[in-house]
């Protein structure tokens, strides 16, 4: 079992599928908020749901809308059940703690080369660890 250490956690524990891109996430841009899947044609993502997974990207993109759609996101259910980040802005962070979605970010080493897309994971925002189980 493999075990990655963040640098900052936030949320309660999860396990689920890791959705796994080395590409940025937006919620504003990304997403099809309504339908669950990544809505960007250029995304790497792009047609896969996202509700009910673990993803895994590289770093966050955008500003304040992305915090509020989280929490909007959240109340209707169609949600990601985690957020993997390389690195994290505070904007994020916020609305990630806002719509009581879980996240670990900042890893040693990129966290989207060390997760198989797929992969069943493990994460403890209490220890700010990520598990390959």
């Amino acid at each position: 079992m493999k075990e990655l250490i963040a640098r900052h956690g936030i949320g309660k524990p999860v396990t689920g599928e890791a959705l796994v891109a080395h590409d940025g996430f937006s919620a504003r841009y990304d997403l099809d908020r309504i339908g669950g899947t990544f809505s960007r044609p250029t995304h790497k993502l792009a047609g896969q749901s996202y509700v009910g997974k673990i993803l895994v990207l590289d770093t966050t993109k955008g500003g304040v809308a992305s915090a509020w759609m989280l929490r909007e996101m959240a109340s209707r259910g169609i949600i990601p059940l985690a957020l993997v980040f390389n690195t994290v802005n505070p904007i994020l962070a916020q609305g990630a703690a806002f719509g009581n979605v879980t996240m670990l970010a900042g890893f040693d080493d990129d966290i989207t080369a060390q997760v198989p897309n797929g992969s069943r994971v493990e994460i403890d925002p209490a220890t700010r660890t990520l598990r390959l189980l």
